[in-house]
């Protein structure tokens, strides 16, 4: 099974569309968004997916966002940190503001991926036996090619796409 990873979208709708094309072509049916989505406007975007949220520093709307996603779809969730299983996978998504919880989730040893944003900077790591991932920024502020992640849970195949 084949899951969208992205973050930090920060309303660039145009990036965001082009991200959601690709997925869509992919046969994604899960989307992770890693924080920052920033407006309801976004959530709405992403009407055919089943999304997994983690709500980021610059989502102000927060309440508004999460009632766009259960209303799209009542799978999907929205808040400050999700843990729980993704096709059998067991899955942690955070934003990567919280302190140390990054980290914490990874040195858990009990997730087997944990995804985050923030940082703006593509990540795929190892901590112990978990894969940390962060598939960077779809919009905010530039430090480095705009991209997202298409991550295989089955062969763990991670495909980073940049949108430059």
């Amino acid at each position: 099974m084949k899951i969208g990873i992205i973050s930090d979208s920060h309303n660039n709708l145009e990036n965001l569309d082009r991200a959601l094309a690709h997925l869509r072509a992919a046969g994604v049916e899960t989307l992770v968004h890693c924080g920052d989505m920033t407006d309801p406007e976004t959530a709405r975007r992403l009407a055919g997916f089943r999304v997994i949220h983690a709500t980021g520093n610059g989502d102000y709307a927060s309440g508004e966002i999460a009632a766009v996603l259960r209303q799209l779809n009542p799978e999907s969730s929205s808040q400050p940190v999700f843990t729980g299983q993704v096709n059998g996978r067991s899955v942690a998504v955070t934003h990567g503001h919280l302190k140390g919880k990054v980290e914490e989730l990874a040195a858990s040893g009990i997730f087997e991926f944990v995804f985050h944003g923030h940082t703006h900077r593509r990540r795929d790591e190892r901590a112990g036996s978990t894969r940390v991932i962060n598939p960077g920024a779809l919009g905010g502020l530039r430090v480095g090619p705009r991209s997202f992640c298409l991550l295989d849970l089955d062969s763990g195949e991670a495909e980073f796409i940049e949108l430059d």
